[in-house]
């Protein structure tokens, strides 16, 4: 798969040339190396173009039993000039995971800061550096009337989040890990259960879904 590279004309480096500084392109390279969970069926969408000069983003759904039960995007920023929102970084990451929930969760007063933790712990587990996460979890309920009464109620969560990667003592920043950590965090949101310690995850060709 092809990540989507979009610049902004007329800022920084990306003005006239279009060339793209050659850390968005390793970082770009990494975001298609990662390895998601064979649930996830993930792709390129179009990326923001005026948050900062480079982007590119990811759209990604999670089925299970051929039903649809979670959806979120990730999309990388880079601003070769750096952001004071971004704690100083160069590069943000913005993440979005919906996922479908029993509706007698919603009233679970901690249900917020759990939704927070498992993104925490998928950044740890993977061992994704990173400063300044910022985000909001949301639940979302819907009752049915009427004619309509009979479906029921159905509930989500939303998961809102940002961070700025942080690089090892390699000058890495480990972009796939990012990414994979945000597939973990989808997975955990729809319910999977986490992949037994010493059992390989077969990787998901990105654009399809995952046998």
């Amino acid at each position: 798969m092809v990540v989507r590279q979009e610049t902004r004309p007329g800022t920084g480096a990306s003005s006239g040339s279009g060339e793209v500084p050659p850390e968005f392109r390793a970082a770009v390279l990494a975001m298609q190396a990662a390895t998601l969970r064979p649930e996830i069926f993930c792709e390129e969408m179009p990326a923001p173009q005026r948050i900062a000069p480079y982007a590119s983003a990811l759209s990604a759904d999670v089925t299970v039993d051929d039903t649809e039960v979670g959806t979120g995007r990730l999309i990388l920023l880079h601003d070769p000039d750096g952001n004071d929102a971004w704690g100083g970084g160069t590069f943000r990451c913005v993440a979005y995971a919906r996922a479908d929930i029993d509706v007698d969760l919603v009233s679970d007063q901690m249900l917020g800061e759990v939704g927070w933790s498992w993104l925490m712990e998928a950044l740890s587990a993977h061992e994704a550096g990173h400063t300044a996460a910022s985000g909001t979890v949301t639940r979302v309920a819907t009752e049915s009337f009427g004619g309509m009464a009979d479906e029921g109620g159905t509930a989500q969560l939303e998961i809102r989040a940002s961070w700025t990667p942080v690089a090892g003592e390699d000058g890495d920043l480990r972009v796939g890990a990012h990414v994979e950590a945000w597939g973990e965090l989808l997975c955990t949101a729809v319910g999977l259960p986490p992949v037994p310690e010493g059992v390989a995850v077969m990787p998901s060709r990105r654009g399809q879904r995952g046998r």
